[in-house]
């Protein structure tokens, strides 16, 4: 599978994912902890060439940054 693809597909799940949530109810600290982990999952997709670790790693840590940002508003 092309690294193009795989990012492609990446970008498409994290954006699925996105609009499945429920934005209405969730703070900002939540709302920036999911976008956190999906953008860390992408990034952690593309470094590991498409790795099941690397994605779920990627996730793990984007999705604590988030939060960490998110605490701050």
């Amino acid at each position: 599978m092309s690294q193009s693809l795989k990012l492609g597909a990446s970008l498409l799940l994290a954006i699925a994912m996105a609009g499945c949530s429920s934005w209405d109810s969730m703070s900002h600290r939540q709302k920036a902890a999911v976008t956190g982990a999906g953008i860390g999952g992408v990034a952690g997709a593309v470094v590991s060439g498409g790795g099941v670790l690397g994605t779920v790693g990627g996730a793990a840590i984007g999705g604590v940054i988030g939060d960490q940002v998110g605490k701050s508003r």
